[in-house]
């Protein structure tokens, strides 16, 4: 298997501290650099987290449980957070740099408290997400996108968001009206808003997204035929064949069989027994109709066409043919109305016409335009009132069955632009209102408790989060607990996280929840078991590193905050590091840690947002050496060499406000970005790339990575053939060589691909590329079997210091029986590597059980998301007959990670024990998580066979 496409990282090196000291002069003050940061080290206020990283093992483990091939699960986690703080500003001018001196009162540092998550959080995902999978497989085709609607917000309170994105991409496939097709296709659009940006790639490469392409309404939304068919009694006497009829002066002649069919009230009045059925002329001047209105329904009458009607007209006959009952020219207005409907202004217009007249296909095109137009509509407050003040019936001419599904995603977006929102409130409200069934209800009425708290509304609060918990959402104790400790009552929040804790599984939010409402070592103690249980939660990490650094004991603070930035990166949890920096004076480690916020959030602000975090780069920066082009360059190979990510994304950030040719970073950059698992910045820094490009056949190389990434694979090796076209280089050929390999499980390919790679090596390019070259092609002629030529290939890149390839010529020792020196490979590698928990995961397997067992326990120390060491560890137990402890072993992973191979391991273990019911509700979750895997499809198979 290759190695992703040179994103590998390594360790940065730091020089000693320098310890600087300068004068700033400011508000008629001089202050002592020194001391101004030793103000600023007590720290508090921290932000949401954005993502944590995940990685997967590259090779097999000899245990017969352990068939199962390894991938990983990239996951997203937001923490939201806020907190009060004391501070003053000192802000004065020096060398032309603004300067910001926060000081904090050493008796208020503390970490905010963790807020309530608005998600759907039950205390065993796995039985909800196989009664998910189970109900999809028989229930009616109109419920299943409401089921994956659920799956969704499963997997949102995981913070799983590819799985999510899977679940909406469900619905949408799943849709079984138009409407529904308009929300999810829309909630997509919204969710992959910076794959926008590439349009006019796809656009160039003649694709387009299904789900961004808006929907054919007219298509999906026929005219019933039949709607004005009953049969009619006719008076033929002594009726003429034409009818006029006056408005005021003017007199439209008609043709009254023509006008007589277009409703039964017409064919009653001009065919029927009714007076006016043997006037030659009737008055409709009363009837809100111009004589140029009733002129284009004569037309319509004769030719079923509204084509050359101009819009104010269209909108006056079909007031018209809704009063009259005249179906066939409704829908013909309707349909030709809806045709116009471009911008949110037509669609904010028309909306009204369309709810008052009960026009489906009108109502359909403006919602539409107006979903499509998220998030920014929502700052207009006419699109805001069409939602909240529609009434149940009007809502249905606009969305049909769809309504909660609808609110979902308006809250969604409204909670993402401010929680605490009037908009938000007003719809989690009609949420609450549109509920269907139980899950939907708990949802709906968690998520306004949990605005409610935001906007200090407590007792409403306190009924929403009660009745939330009465529908059997567990997670709602914990708003009730926080509404009691506002009140005064700790006890009593600390009374009802125990019985949580006491009656049902224990999970790391119970234990995180409950130490809030205790002190001293029985908070420590709570937060150790919430970090067992969930090492996810950042909460605990950051409150041991803030009180240690209270106890002025600053390196166990760092070593604490180092432990979860090991495998999760967090905006917080960096920021705390920071401060940690500032306070032992390390400041070349402080500006790295800044630079990678910066990365990350370019307009990420500190101090519970009144600081820019720029402005203290700019401060910190003046006290570290400056480098040169040469040093930077430098810098970041000895960083990258070293697999020290967020080192080598410092160096690059200080090298891109150089002169330096800037698309090159930028694609360095997001190589990076997508080593730690942060895909949206990663997508944000190729498409900085591209449009940085100092040519075109470099512009069409990141092109065809976006195109790549972007699951577009065809597309990008045309960019990549584009480029060679045009100049033969480096990039071009090592993106048609991975995305050839990666893409295609053909072995025929492997010549290809060494061909593309040997002429990727030939042209320029520098050593951090080679080397990267270089291990790709040792790993194609490890797979062709010709291993000697990858070990030439794994030594010459460990000759230009690219660290990862120990990995590659650890697999060769391997192959050739030689398991002693692929160990001391893969320890060179463990010593040589900052990020080494793959390092450890890899060397187990070369060694005996029990080095692998403590290397294994060392992965899980350095990075517990990492899948594989529960596996072994618990397929040892199973080999050792203790099927429950393999089975906790397994279940202690799955309780924070949706894992495909915990799941599908654990489904085996059930099987084994003839646990059918148990292997059915694992095989089910897992099928959720994935379900085209072929193993497990075959496993649920010969499982389902037995159900009781």
């Amino acid at each position: 298997m290759l190695c992703l496409r040179g994103k590998e990282s390594e360790i940065l090196s730091l020089s000693p501290n320098q310890k600087h000291k300068k004068k700033v002069k400011g508000c008629g003050a001089v202050v002592e650099i020194r001391d101004l940061f030793r103000l600023l080290c007590p720290m508090r206020s921290f932000f949401p987290a954005e993502s944590c990283k995940e990685a997967h093992p590259n090779a097999l483990n000899p245990q017969s449980w352990l068939h199962i091939e390894r991938g990983k699960l990239p996951k997203l986690s937001s923490h939201p957070s806020s907190a009060s703080m004391c501070c003053c500003f000192l802000v004065g001018l020096g060398c032309g740099v603004c300067f910001a001196v926060i000081c904090f009162s050493e008796s208020l540092i503390k970490v905010p408290q963790p807020a309530i998550l608005p998600f759907f959080k039950p205390v065993d995902y796995v039985e909800v997400l196989a009664r998910i999978h189970e109900e999809l497989e028989s229930c009616p085709p109109q419920e299943r996108s409401n089921l994956f609607l659920l799956q969704y917000q499963v997997f949102r309170g995981l913070g799983e968001v590819k799985l999510m994105r899977r679940s909406l991409q469900g619905a949408w496939q799943r849709a079984h009206t138009v409407h529904e097709k308009i929300i999810f296709g829309a909630w997509l659009k919204y969710e992959k808003q910076e794959e926008e940006l590439m349009a006019d790639l796809l656009a160039a490469c003649g694709k387009c997204a299904k789900e961004f392409a808006p929907v054919d309404i007219a298509f999906h939304l026929p005219f019933d035929v039949n709607a004005s068919s009953e049969g009619r009694t006719t008076n033929e006497n002594r009726i003429s064949q034409n009818v006029t009829f006056t408005i005021g002066s003017e007199k439209i002649v008609c043709d009254r069989q023509k006008i007589s069919e277009l409703s039964a009230p017409f064919h009653a009045m001009l065919k029927g027994h009714f007076s006016e059925s043997l006037s030659e002329t009737i008055d409709l001047s009363e009837n809100n109709i111009s004589p140029s209105g009733m002129k284009a329904i004569s037309d319509f009458s004769l030719n079923g066409s509204l084509i050359e009607v101009p819009p104010n007209l269209l909108l006056e006959i079909l007031v018209f043919a809704n009063k009259y009952c005249c179906e066939r020219l409704k829908d013909a207005c309707d349909r030709r109305l809806a045709s116009l409907v471009s911008s949110k202004e037509d669609a904010v217009e028309l909306m009204e016409y369309a709810l008052d007249e009960h026009s489906s296909v009108l109502a359909a095109s403006c919602l539409q335009v107006l979903l499509r137009d998220l998030p920014n509509c929502m700052n207009d407050n006419r699109v805001v009132e069409i939602f909240v003040h529609a009434n149940k019936q009007q809502l249905e001419v606009m969305v049909g069955p769809g309504i909660f599904a609808l609110f979902c995603f308006l809250s969604e977006v409204s909670m993402n632009l401010n929680s605490s929102s009037d908009t938000t409130a007003h719809f989690l409200e009609r949420l609450v209102e549109f509920a269907e069934n139980g899950k939907q209800r708990l949802l709906a009425l968690h998520q306004l408790g949990c605005v409610r708290l935001l906007r200090k509304e407590y007792d409403e609060a306190r009924c929403l989060f009660e009745g939330a918990v009465n529908a059997g959402h567990m997670y709602s104790v914990a708003g009730l607990a926080r509404l009691d400790y506002i009140k005064g009552d700790k006890l009593l929040s600390y009374g009802q996280l125990s019985s949580v804790i006491s009656s049902v599984t224990s999970l790391g939010w119970m234990y995180q929840e409950r130490s809030l409402y205790c002190d001293g070592d029985k908070r420590w103690e709570d937060l150790e078991k919430a970090s067992n249980l969930d090492p996810t939660l950042i909460y605990p990490y950051m409150y041991r590193a803030a009180t240690l650094m209270r106890t002025q004991n600053a390196h166990a603070a760092l070593a604490e905050i180092n432990r979860i930035l090991g495998f999760k990166l967090s905006l917080e949890c960096l920021e705390i590091r920071f401060f940690i920096h500032l306070s032992l004076e390390d400041y070349k480690a402080a500006l790295c840690d800044v630079q990678t916020i910066l990365t990350l959030r370019s307009d990420y602000r500190m101090f519970e947002g009144r600081v820019a975090a720029s402005q203290l780069c700019t401060l910190v920066r003046e006290h570290v050496e400056r480098w040169t082009t040469a040093d930077c360059w430098a810098r970041l190979y000895d960083c990258w060499s070293a697999v020290d990510d967020i080192g080598s994304l410092s160096v690059i950030y200080q090298m891109l406000e150089s002169d330096a040719a800037k698309g090159i970073l930028y694609f360095r950059q997001s190589l990076l970005l997508l080593r730690l698992n942060c895909p949206e910045a990663a997508m944000r820094s190729l498409l900085l790339a591209r449009q940085h490009a100092s040519s075109e056949h470099e512009r069409l190389v990141y092109e065809g990575w976006i195109l790549y990434d972007t699951g577009h694979y065809e597309e990008g090796l045309q960019k990549a053939e584009e480029s060679i076209d045009i100049k033969r280089s480096f990039e071009a050929f090592f993106l048609k060589a991975y995305a050839l390999a990666d893409s295609s499980i053909d072995p025929s390919c492997s010549p290809t691909v060494i061909s593309l790679l040997e002429d990727a090596l030939k042209c320029p390019s520098d050593n951090l590329r080679k080397g990267q070259a270089l291990n790709n092609l040792g790993s194609v002629y490890v797979d062709c079997g010709k291993l000697d030529l990858a070990a030439d290939c794994y030594i010459n890149a460990l000759k230009i210091r690219h660290t990862r390839a120990h990995h590659g010529l650890a697999r060769v020792h391997c192959l050739k029986n030689d398991k002693a020196a692929a160990y001391m490979e893969m320890t060179e590698l463990i010593k040589k590597a900052k990020n080494n928990a793959s390092a450890y995961e890899k060397r187990s397997e070369y060694c005996d059980r029990e080095q692998a067992k403590a290397d294994l326990e060392m992965v899980t120390r350095l990075d517990p998301l990492r899948a594989y060491p529960y596996r072994y560890r618990a397929a040892v137990l199973m080999d050792n007959h203790k099927e429950e402890e393999a089975i906790a072993e397994l279940s202690r992973a799955i309780a924070f990670k949706a894992d495909l191979h915990l799941l599908h391991l654990r489904a085996a273990f059930h099987e084994h024990k003839e646990d059918v019911l148990g292997a059915l509700r694992d095989c089910r979750a897992a099928l959720s998580v994935d379900p085209n895997h072929q193993e497990m499809l075959e496993l649920h198979s010969r499982v389902n066979r037995h159900e009781p």
